[in-house]
């Protein structure tokens, strides 16, 4: 399996399609793993080169419960050294939900890597960190209290990043409980801030200056309420606002746009989205392709 060491963290990722032109690399919601992405990127892998990645403490990758950032700003950094040691910045960056999240902040953070931005499910705003921080953070804090880090290791989420990468067993493990408790209750402090979009701040979305387009989320959804994409699209400069590709109705059904659900009903639907926002993608490439400047010489 590839793996890149990035600040002396293994980061998993793949990389598909050709190596000529603009890269895309794509960030799925929560803290979920590439599986739910490949749809997409099979779709957009024939005419471009498409990146997957684990961020940390996602999938494959290694878990690490430590550094001086907030968990989304690791994210981001992480993707910009990901991206410069593929030699694929500046790269075209999409994602939904927690994917947008960490897309918008790359674009913030590390605006050299991005040559654009495409989001949906755009998340944030006052409600969405209320519904989201207790999954997040607060019931690993809860656990580490009440069993130290054998109880981590046991919950579904961090006993699944021990089975996809064994070797997060020891490093768990292995962790003060006091320390892991008080990075992910930072983490959880900076994730809560009520801004548009999570830890972005308003004047930050509008420093952001590449084309972005920005997929609503499904009001009365709070974890994704159209207001936040709503809100960015305001604060940033040369954005588009489109709507969500979800009805309420098939957000309901689905419960979540990146995952690979069970039962055919629920998996053509989401085969169906994927096959918009792959369409949706490419021809927003093309559009901002044509606007370059051709090299002379």
């Amino acid at each position: 399996m590839p793996y890149a060491s990035v600040n002396g963290i293994n980061l998993y990722y793949e990389d598909h399609g050709p190596r000529t032109g603009p890269a895309i690399i794509l960030t799925p919601g929560g803290r979920n793993d590439t599986n739910g992405l490949r749809p997409i990127a099979a779709l957009l892998s024939g005419q471009h080169r498409v990146i997957l990645h684990d961020r940390r403490n996602c999938g494959k990758s290694d878990v690490v419960i430590g550094g001086e950032l907030s968990e989304q700003h690791h994210w981001a950094e992480e993707m910009a050294e990901l991206l410069l040691q593929l030699d694929a910045a500046p790269a075209y960056v999409a994602g939904g939900s927690a994917g947008s999240r960490t897309s918008l902040t790359l674009a913030v953070r590390r605006p050299e890597v991005v040559k654009a931005v495409f989001v949906w499910e755009v998340s944030g705003g006052p409600n969405s960190a209320a519904e989201t921080a207790p999954n997040y953070y607060g019931q690993f804090i809860d656990a580490a209290r009440q069993g130290g880090m054998q109880a981590v290791a046991d919950t579904e989420y961090f006993a699944q990043r021990i089975a996809d990468n064994p070797s997060n067993r020891e490093t768990l493990l292995s962790q003060d409980p006091a320390e892991f408790i008080a990075v992910m209750s930072r983490w959880r402090e900076a994730y809560s801030v009520p801004n548009p979009v999570s830890e972005i701040t308003e004047e930050q979305l509008s420093g952001i200056s590449c084309p972005v387009v920005l997929f609503e989320g499904n009001t009365p959804d709070e974890v994704h309420h159209k207001s936040a994409a709503e809100t960015a699209h305001r604060l940033i400069p040369n954005s588009e606002l489109r709507p969500s590709a979800w009805t309420h109705e098939e957000w309901d059904i689905i419960g979540q746009h990146d995952h690979t659900f069970p039962g055919i009903a629920a998996t053509n639907r989401y085969h169906m989205k994927a096959t918009f926002y792959a369409a949706q993608l490419l021809e927003f490439i093309a559009k901002v392709e044509a606007m370059e400047p051709v090299k002379v010489g």
